[in-house]
């Protein structure tokens, strides 16, 4: 049996069955895992509780409820998500768990698998996307076979059966980013706004992705598919309640994520300049200074954006980004970091010695460093203490920055 034919040939099937049988795994786990207390002396809840927020949210909102408030006598923490998911979440929520939960990890799973699978192999330039002639039409060198794809998917996956451990929406998060570029390189512009618009009404940092529509022609067509999408998706919850509770609902909505913002400090760059340098800016200078830092490629090199391998490279910095300048996230989140640090390698035709190491490093720093192949008290005391899992992804981000920045990148030619 010829390995090495099979895996060239069936790369990415290989690869869709080991995220079914990872989506399936974590099912196993959280039916059949113990009851478990958040707090000493607590209620006890169920071992996937955050499935149950977003299943019981839809009741909640049926019922005329403020979602925004705590529930404990159904679950533990709160609900933190749109009104408009919650009614998403309708076509789970009346199933049963054992039919529910795993329908929704492998949702999530599908999702991130999809949108890697359908980036387009080979690049087209620009002008080629909307079929106009001249030399628009010259074709880019391909930068992501089946092969490569199957790579990156691969190396994220420890990180998204960490997500789907913790039942979270972050590889779903990850996916509907992907696809939305995927989408736009076909010139599927609505389906595309539709991907980037439910990750907004998933989780806010999500509409971050808008600025990728940068890259394509009809911005008019892009920007009225996207308002669109935005008017019907919030407007939706009217089918279950009244325009009174649903501006009731936005509005408490938003405290919960103001006040949510000053609450804590996740595993970010806010929590490394904490952690490491005693250091205590305001969370929204920091988002500010990374989101010049993230967005003065697209000033500056206006001229790539007709390159696939650049439009490539500033999807993977987006991706990095919404996790490590994410005050609040938290391990789970990382797989969202990770598809982007395993698209710009992967992604790369020729990378360099410094991108391995860099690549070793991500693996280390945030994969291994919370398994059980590090010893709990290393884990406590030192990965978690100084936000270790965050050091990588950032070190990447600058590189990628760098990369994007200078002009190292010839049309058709490897990211340097």
């Amino acid at each position: 049996m010829n390995l090495g034919k099979i895996w060239k040939n069936q790369s990415l099937w290989i690869v869709f069955c080991v995220y079914v049988l990872l989506a399936l795994l974590a099912t196993a786990q959280g039916l059949f895992a113990p009851v478990k207390t958040f707090v000493h002396g607590g209620m006890a809840y169920k071992d996937y509780n955050n499935y149950v927020i977003f299943k019981e949210s839809f009741f909640h909102l049926l019922h005329g409820q403020d979602l925004y408030r705590y529930f404990p006598s159904d679950h533990w923490d709160l609900y933190k998500y749109s009104p408009t998911f919650a009614l998403l979440f309708s076509f789970m929520s009346v199933l049963p768990d054992w039919l529910g939960l795993p329908t929704w990890l492998l949702l999530n799973a599908l999702v991130l698998f999809l949108g890697v699978a359908l980036l387009p192999s080979e690049g087209r330039a620009v002008g080629e996307i909307t079929g106009s002639g001249g030399n628009a039409a010259t074709r880019l060198v391909p930068p992501l076979s089946d092969q490569k794809k199957a790579l990156i998917l691969l190396f994220c996956a420890p990180e998204m059966l960490l997500s789907l451990q913790n039942d979270q929406s972050n590889a779903l998060m990850a996916g509907l980013i992907i696809l939305a570029l995927a989408l736009a390189e076909r010139s599927k512009y609505f389906l595309s706004a539709m991907c980037i618009v439910l990750s907004v009404y998933i989780k806010i940092y999500g509409g971050l992705a808008f600025i990728l529509y940068l890259f394509y022609p009809g911005k008019v067509r892009l920007a009225i598919y996207s308002l669109a999408w935005t008017a019907l998706l919030a407007i939706l919850p009217l089918l279950v309640v009244d325009i009174h509770q649903l501006g009731f609902l936005y509005q408490s909505w938003y405290r919960l994520l103001m006040e949510d913002r000053s609450a804590s400090v996740g595993v970010s760059v806010e929590g490394i300049l904490e952690n490491w340098f005693h250091a205590a800016p305001h969370a929204n200078a920091v988002t500010l200074v990374g989101l010049v830092v993230f967005l003065l490629p697209f000033a500056v090199s206006i001229q790539r954006y007709k390159e696939y391998a650049w439009r490539l490279l500033m999807l993977s910095s987006l991706l990095i980004w919404i996790v490590i300048f994410n005050h609040k996230a938290e391990s789970p989140t990382f797989v969202i970091a990770m598809s982007g640090i395993g698209l710009w390698y992967f992604g790369s035709i020729t990378p360099k010695k410094l991108d391995l190491l860099l690549l070793i490093a991500a693996f280390i720093g945030v994969t291994l460093s919370v398994s059980d192949a590090v010893p709990w008290d290393i884990r406590q005391n030192i990965v978690q203490r100084y936000d270790l899992k965050a050091v990588a992804p950032l070190l990447i981000w600058c590189r990628i920055t760098l990369q994007a920045i200078l002009p190292t990148v010839r049309s058709g030619s490897p990211i340097s």
